[in-house]
């Protein structure tokens, strides 16, 4: 066998290892039996049923789409205008501005929460959706940055400087130049912190309170029972994200291009 060959069933057996514990999950979502075992007892929707009639999981649910739709928005704007910054203006510090811009998904998650806790705690923001907002903005404006910076990496310097010349104002080049430009990267990061936000769970759990999310919620779920309505809640929170990850993927190689 070559070594193509080789690295091709390397690489299926890694995508296997990862992707049969949720192809399982899907599985056993649609499962009419209440423990996950084989043979199956028959096909049903009665555990989706159960979880839209459950009020605490259809609140979570509704808070996480809110949570993530807001987040989108704000945290693609951060990112857009840190990498329009790092495009367009060399100034002192510009390294260690970058360098923080960047830093929130290298930190563990728990020491970001912990920490997020702590100051929420005194701005008296715990137990609020704003809480969990702010800091899904704070995990998830890098991703954003990162996709605009390499979109604004392929347009040409002197654009700008050239519109301006021919009496464009700043704004007006802004509007009318670079973000079309950046439109395919600024959709791309919409979808991806969408995706990121809708499923944190760990900054969610420290400073929500009452205000649960869809997955601090599962996480109660599983510490009362062991219920197939879990199986039924991560397939949707599994399908949700992937889809917004895909529409990411198909936006980025039109970037490319």
């Amino acid at each position: 066998m070559t070594a193509a060959r080789w690295q091709a069933a390397w690489t299926v057996l890694v995508f296997l290892f990862i992707l049969t514990p949720i192809a399982s999950l899907v599985v056993f979502s649609f499962n009419a039996d209440r423990f996950p075992s084989l043979p199956w007892g028959g096909f049903s929707l009665k555990w989706y049923v159960a979880i839209f009639q459950d009020d605490s999981v259809r609140a979570g649910f509704w808070r996480s789409l809110r949570v993530s739709a807001i987040v989108s928005v704000l945290a693609t704007f951060i990112g857009f205008a840190t990498a329009y910054t790092d495009y367009r203006y060399n100034f002192r510090g510009k390294l260690p501005y970058l360098a923080i811009a960047a830093l929130p998904p290298t930190v563990p998650v728990l020491i970001l929460g912990l920490g997020m806790l702590s100051f929420f705690s005194m701005v008296n923001l715990v137990g609020t959706l704003s809480a969990v907002i702010a800091g899904h903005v704070v995990i998830c404006a890098p991703f954003a940055m990162a996709l605009i910076r390499m979109r604004l990496a392929d347009m040409s310097p002197d654009i700008e400087p050239a519109a301006w010349n021919l009496g464009a104002s700043r704004w007006a080049t802004m509007w009318s130049i670079t973000i079309p430009w950046c439109m395919p990267a600024i959709l791309a990061g919409l979808a991806i912190t969408a995706a990121v936000s809708f499923d944190e769970f760990m900054v969610a759990w420290f400073v929500s309170g009452l205000e649960e999310t869809l997955p601090v919620r599962i996480l109660a779920l599983l510490q009362g029972q062991v219920s197939p309505r879990i199986n039924a809640i991560g397939s949707l929170v599994f399908f949700i994200s992937i889809t917004l990850v895909a529409i990411a993927q198909v936006i980025t190689p039109r970037q490319a291009r």
